[in-house]
């Protein structure tokens, strides 16, 4: 789901601008003789020079650091308002995977064993941050008076439903689920979307080598592109794919997982955010 803040953050902001004076220097140096403008404009340059040498700071800085201040103290003010969800408190308590989150990176990484397998889960805040929901809006594909039917059906829907049109669409979150055996050079490597509760499993690659696998560096990156590492997902034969979701299930790839990534990847977002706003105020008042 979108958070209030979130929706709140991408709602259009302008800004004001103050009207300045126009220049008058183009009046100036018409009515003058030639060495005169030609003394007014060497004058004028080095009192601009001299100007902006001296000036501590730009016309806009304490502005702009004045904004950053506001922006922090809303977000500080909304993250005190809105308690952690139970999904992560539940899930991080409860759950078989541990959590490597750093401050200031994208990624975040789940591992677990099984057995004697180890799981890797990664996904990344960069897809809340690049979602759009009007990229989902089928409006565009249908005729005006098509567009007005399924409007009026949207909004019958909703009202008897409870519920809006984006404030609640859920976002779909990437995930890369990597399997490793011991004794094994090779591993799975399962692209899956979390997504309104569900697991949908996308891709099934296995790699002989596991490094490509993890495709960390940009050599195993672009050797993966090159190796055959199976059908589409969807091609396979559906008792395989059904089996192969259970395989995955069995290892945590679970309904829990699935509410807990699109929640996590909220908070860690809006936390990010606010450092990056506090980071470019210290900067702005150095």
């Amino acid at each position: 789901m979108i958070s209030i803040r979130t929706a709140a953050r991408s709602a259009p902001r302008f800004l004001t601008k103050a009207v300045r004076p126009a220049a008058r220097t183009a009046t100036l140096f018409s009515t003058q003789p030639a060495a005169a403008r030609a003394a007014v404009r060497q004058a004028s340059a080095a009192f601009s020079t001299s100007v902006l040498r001296r000036a501590p700071a730009g016309e806009v800085d304490e502005e702009l650091s004045a904004k950053l201040g506001s922006e922090i103290e809303y977000e500080n003010d909304v993250k005190e308002n809105e308690p952690l969800p139970a999904s992560i408190k539940d899930f991080l308590e409860n759950g078989p995977f541990e959590i490597q989150d750093v401050p200031g990176k994208e990624e975040v990484t789940l591992t677990r064993t099984f057995g004697s397998e180890k799981i890797t889960i990664k996904f990344s805040i960069a897809d809340l941050q690049n979602y759009d929901p009007d990229m989902f809006d089928e409006d565009s594909a249908l005729g005006e008076e098509d567009v007005d039917a399924a409007r009026n059906n949207e909004d019958t829907n909703a009202e008897e439903d409870g519920e809006g049109d984006h404030a609640d669409a859920a976002v779909p979150c990437r995930l890369t689920v990597i399997v490793e055996k011991p004794g094994q050079a090779g591993a799975l490597n399962i692209e899956a979307t979390a997504q309104d509760g569900s697991i949908i499993v996308d891709n099934l690659y296995y790699f002989a080598d596991k490094a490509l696998a993890y495709g960390e560096s940009g050599e195993a990156a672009h050797k993966a592109q090159g190796v055959y590492a199976g059908p589409p997902f969807g091609s396979l034969d559906e008792d395989l794919q059904i089996l192969m979701e259970r395989f995955l299930e069995e290892r945590g790839v679970t309904q829990a997982l699935a509410v807990f990534v699109p929640d996590y990847m909220d908070v860690k977002e809006q936390k990010e955010y606010l450092s990056w706003l506090e980071g470019l105020k210290k900067f702005i008042d150095a």
